[in-house]
């Protein structure tokens, strides 16, 4: 299914990448933003982060990675959190021509749900969302999110459970992140412009500050190193979703998926892009 230049990229990875097993906040990260507003706890195991009126936080990777699957435990923030992003996603650096793989919370009034949204970048092209309600309060525990990408697909996880999977189709002609190694970043940051219902709902300051908790990020992904090597990795997770976990993922999209770009007519007024055509949806989104 993936083009040749596929095989090409994983045997640069081979020459010059190793393994990652786990993952610390302490000796994995540094600090993007926010200063103190980065609370690492726990020898490293656990972190928080803080949006006040002067600033978020965030932090990025040491490494950059080239396919792998990474998972963090996340508690969301609490009560009115209109118009913050607490953010989980991988980037590949420099800003054009750039690939990136987003899982994105938009918070909410107080009371109302939290909306998780995804979003794929590959060679500077995007608008590939997908947005969900979760199904449990993200603000009362912690909950596992994931992002598995390997060269023939992208995996999104809620507690182990697919919500989205992207296939590689570049023989279509559709972009798909495989050349550029990525960087892991959480941040949570004020995003009052758009979050919250296209920013209709602003932030309400007297409710700062606003903090999420993070702890037991893990990755199994291959990192790009001069002089390392890791022959054959795919991270034991490149077989595709079993016929009763594509059943799951299908209950989970008919109750609670609430935005696809692949059904926005209006948006595409003038014609759906070609993945999402009804002779290559299948292939892109369902085939596993």
């Amino acid at each position: 299914m993936a083009s040749s230049h596929v095989f090409l990229m994983l045997s640069l990875c081979l020459a010059s990448s190793t393994f990652a097993f786990g993952g610390n906040f302490y000796t994995d990260f540094d600090n993007l933003f926010g200063d103190k507003r980065v609370n690492i706890q726990e020898g490293g195991r656990s972190m928080s982060l803080t949006l006040d009126k002067f600033s978020g936080s965030g932090i990025a990777s040491k490494n950059e990675y080239l396919f792998g699957r990474f998972d963090m435990q996340i508690k969301l923030v609490p009560g009115n959190s209109a118009g913050t992003v607490t953010a989980f996603y991988l980037s590949s650096p420099g800003t054009t021509h750039h690939d990136e793989i987003d899982i994105e919370f938009l918070g909410n009034l107080s009371g109302e749900p939290y909306l998780l949204s995804t979003n794929i970048y590959a060679n500077g092209k995007g608008d590939r969302e997908m947005q969900f309600y979760l199904w449990f309060d993200p603000t009362m525990d912690f909950h596992t999110y994931s992002i598995d990408w390997n060269p023939q697909r992208i995996i999104f996880l809620v507690d182990n459970i697919p919500i989205r999977v992207m296939h590689n189709r570049e023989d279509l002609g559709v972009p798909f992140p495989t050349r550029q190694p990525m960087r892991v970043y959480s941040t949570l940051w004020n995003g009052d412009a758009w979050a919250t219902r296209w920013g209709q709902v602003k932030i309400d300051w007297s409710k700062a500050p606003f903090i999420a908790g993070y702890r037991n990020f893990n990755a199994n992904a291959c990192i790009m190193r001069q002089g390392a090597s890791c022959a054959g990795f795919n991270g034991g997770r490149n077989r595709g979703l079993s016929a009763a976990t594509k059943k799951k993922m299908k209950e989970i999209r008919s109750r609670w998926l609430v935005y696809d770009y692949c059904r926005d007519f209006r948006r595409y007024s003038h014609g759906l892009p070609f993945e999402c055509r009804k002779k290559n949806h299948r292939l892109t989104f369902e085939e596993s």
